[in-house]
Formats: structure tokens, C-alpha cells, sequence
């Protein structure tokens, strides 16, 4: 049975790894801010959160402590996304759609 424990541990381990490498390809390929922003919080997200997994696997008595940093991982990383995007709109990094419309700068009443 421990052996089927560490096999899958180290499974997603490796599978946590690759999408966390991929992730960091990934921000330099992305053309734009919004595109990197996605990349970081998607592909670390999801990378991270196997990783945790498999070493949850690989050390069952660390899986409180674990899920927690999982937990506040999950309510982290969206937020601080967000925060990144607002950010980038307001120094004027993102470029507006063909059709020139800036929903965002209308909720916010800013001056197009």
C-alpha cells in the first residue's frame, strides 16, 4: 500500500512540476500583460496545488498543513490576479478591443 502511495506522489509531483514549467514558458510567450497574467495564475495555480497533493502523498502526518497552504493558495492567487489586471489597466498597459469599448473604465466612471 506504501508503495501505491508513493508512486502516485511522485506522479503528481512530476505532473505539478511539468505544469509549473509550462507556466513559466509560458509568460514568455504570451503577447500581451492580460495573456501572462492568465498564464501565471492558471498553470501555477493548478501546478502548485499538485504538487501539494503529492507531497501529501508522499507524507500523509503534512496533510493539514498542506491543505491549508492549498486553501489559502486558492483564495490568494484569483485576487491577486485581479489586483495585477486593475493595475495594468490603469497604467494604461492593456489595449482596448476593435470596437474601442472599455467596460471596466465605464464602471469605474474614468474618461475614455
Amino acid at each position: 500500500m506504501e508503495t501505491l502511495l508513493d508512486l502516485i506522489g511522485a506522479g503528481l509531483l512530476v505532473l505539478g512540476t511539468a505544469f509549473l514549467f509550462l507556466g513559466g514558458l509560458g509568460l514568455n510567450r504570451m503577447p500581451d500583460v492580460l495573456n501572462r497574467i492568465q498564464v501565471g495564475t492558471k498553470a501555477t495555480t493548478l501546478g502548485t496545488l499538485l504538487t501539494l497533493a503529492g507531497a501529501g502523498f508522499l507524507h500523509p502526518d503534512w496533510a493539514l498543513k498542506l491543505l491549508l497552504v492549498a486553501l489559502f493558495l486558492l483564495f490568494t492567487n484569483p485576487l491577486s490576479a485581479q489586483v495585477l489586471a486593475r493595475a495594468a489597466h490603469r497604467s494604461g498597459h492593456v489595449k482596448l478591443s476593435e470596437d474601442g469599448i472599455d467596460h471596466l473604465a465605464e464602471d469605474q466612471g474614468d474618461k475614455l
